[in-house]
């Protein structure tokens, strides 16, 4: 059942995984990236083959990625507490570490062109970020964030509330949409998500995510 004023995502596409339990994931013209959250690998996918071009060995665990005007942005955990760094990463130039998340907590990852976004999930915010990591700005959306990206200047994000949160409740989330130019962006749901996501990225006309539970990535359109 569709919640009132929401729409019903119909035109959902799946596909096996080209890695183990998948995690973060990015476009960047016909450049997908994927990492493997159980191997703490990262994979550049083949997309006509869907067969992994390339595995790197990333500094620690990707929880997420997105690429920018000078090439890529890692959510990287390590260490016994899974601190988490935001590295860079170029072709040829590898990975380098640029700053800690706040608190050591963060995972996902969105560009507008101009500024880094990253939000943390329990906390329910999405921080705008100087390029030292420092935060400019707050958002908070509401609920737990497992994705988010940029499409037109507006950002798409998934939340909800992880299985684990709910007790004897499947995990629950919705795409939903706010403009970051407003003083105070009004949090709009847009549609339920029909599995259990983890990334969000935009590619074309529709976004893509992983059900990592079940080793699927899946695409599906852009709301209207």
């Amino acid at each position: 059942m569709v919640d009132s004023g929401m729409q019903e995502i119909t035109d959902v596409k799946t596909y096996p995984a080209p890695v183990v339990s998948p995690q973060a994931l990015a476009w960047k013209e016909k450049e997908l990236w994927i990492s493997s959250r159980d191997l703490g690998t990262l994979q550049r996918i083949d997309t006509e083959n869907w067969s992994v071009a390339e595995e790197l060995d990333p500094p620690g665990v990707v929880w997420a990625a997105v690429a920018t005007n000078d090439g890529w942005r890692f959510t990287v955990g390590k260490g016994l507490n899974d601190d988490r760094h935001v590295y860079s990463y170029k072709p040829g130039e590898g990975f380098r570490r640029l700053f800690a998340c706040p608190d050591f907590t963060g995972s996902y990852l969105s560009f507008n062109g101009e500024q880094l976004y990253l939000s943390q999930w329990y906390k329910g915010v999405v921080l705008q970020l100087d390029p030292h990591g420092n935060i400019e700005r707050e958002i908070a959306v509401g609920a737990e964030i497992c994705g988010h990206t940029f499409v037109n200047g507006m950002l798409y994000v998934l939340r909800g509330h992880e299985n684990n949160q709910i007790p004897d409740k499947d995990e629950e989330w919705r795409i939903a949409r706010l403009d970051p130019a407003e003083e105070k962006p009004q949090v709009e749901d847009l549609a339920p998500i029909p599995f259990a996501c983890r990334s969000l990225a935009f590619h074309g006309k529709r976004f893509w995510s992983n059900h990592r539970a079940a080793n699927e990535t899946v695409s599906f359109p852009l709301p209207s």
